[in-house]
């Protein structure tokens, strides 16, 4: 990201939410994008993701110009080099597993035949090959998670974005999806995971801090207020 800018209109006032902002990160890493709640995270990963355009800068994702991006390429862009994980799972809760995963390279247009081993190969990768054929709904919360993580991972993005993945999650739980995050860099895909937890920034290759629209110094966990 190169002086990215992005403002909000409300009641005819337009707000600043990002403001200038750089950002570069590298292949295969695991960032940390900490602030607080409103501080435009969500906006820096719909940004990166191109489900948003900035109102001034440049977003470049493996050399791709994102911003100049429309129709088929920008839908091409979306499916294939980006994956998501929320907050909340996304999961259809009457399809299984290893359906839910299939789901995401059904959409791409793979045969379903083709879909199944790939997905249940992304079930095995995060732990849960034993659980492929349960509901998602009979599914514990950590377990949701883990299945939307293979949903993301299955189809080989070169970025992952994860919006507060962990938010809904006890600690330990939310310490095995940022373990399942960071190994997906393994593969060389990129990591960003917006958090407002400071105490997992360890876990990450490198951890930057928004407030006021710009990248601010990130306080270590040591000195970070209790």
């Amino acid at each position: 990201m190169r002086a990215v800018t992005k403002h909000f209109s409300v009641g005819g006032r337009r707000f600043p939410v990002l403001s200038g902002l750089d950002l570069t990160v590298e292949e295969g890493r695991l960032l940390f994008l900490l602030g607080r709640s409103g501080s435009g995270k969500t906006t820096l990963l719909s940004l990166a993701g191109a489900l948003d355009r900035p109102d001034e800068g440049d977003v470049l994702v493996n050399g791709t110009d994102v911003t100049s991006l429309r129709g088929r390429s920008l839908y091409a862009f979306r499916q294939s080099t980006v994956g998501w994980v929320f907050q909340t799972s996304g999961l259809l809760p009457l399809l299984t597993a290893v359906e839910n995963v299939a789901l995401a390279l059904g959409v791409q247009g793979l045969p379903l035949g083709q879909c199944v081993d790939p997905a249940r190969e992304a079930l095995r990768a995060v732990g849960l090959e034993e659980r492929a054929e349960h509901r998602a709904h009979e599914l514990s919360g950590g377990e949701q998670q883990r299945v939307a993580i293979a949903r993301a991972l299955v189809k080989g993005p070169r970025l992952l974005l994860a919006d507060e993945p962990t938010g809904q999650l006890d600690t330990e739980t939310g310490r095995e999806i940022v373990n399942l995050l960071r190994a997906a860099t393994a593969g060389g895909t990129t990591v960003i995971m917006a958090t407002h937890d400071a105490t997992l920034a360890a876990s990450a290759d490198r951890a930057v801090t928004i407030a006021d629209g710009r990248l601010v110094p990130t306080p270590s966990p040591e000195t970070s207020p209790a």
